[in-house]
């Protein structure tokens, strides 16, 4: 009589299942961006208006936005990937909010103005930051 390696398909289909779920947690399609941070309160098509009204064009690229082409400050286009901003604070929604209504207040020194942004708009343009992957 001859040995199988076989195993009764109760055991063999929670394997696959397994195997399946963990390479959709790792990996998906290829497709290795992180999903995009979600702002409370925050509207990304407003959040895109927002930053061409305050004009932050005039210092940085920004992926979407008309004619935010400078060199000035630092590009946008990945900031969604990013893992901190302003060099020091973690990349997550609180903080950026902080950050957009008053640089110079979460980081003394910086280049970066005071433009006025309230909290509300803030949540709106970093709503659409975060989109920039």
């Amino acid at each position: 009589m001859r040995e199988t390696n076989s195993r009764p398909i109760t055991t063999v289909l929670p394997a696959i299942a397994l195997a399946a779920s963990l390479a959709g947690l790792l990996g998906g399609c290829g497709d290795d961006k992180p999903p995009v941070q979600r702002v409370p309160g925050g509207d990304v098509a407003r959040g895109k208006q927002l930053l061409m009204q305050f004009q932050c064009c005039a210092c940085h690229s920004i992926p979407g936005v008309e004619a935010a082409r400078s060199t000035a400050g630092p590009p946008l286009d990945t900031f969604g990937r990013q893992s901190y901003l302003a060099g020091r604070l973690p990349n997550q929604p609180e903080p950026l909010v902080r950050w957009i209504v008053d640089p110079p207040g979460v980081k003394p020194g910086t280049l970066m103005p005071n433009l006025g942004v309230s909290p509300e708009d803030a949540r709106h343009m970093a709503a659409y930051l975060y989109t920039l992957q």
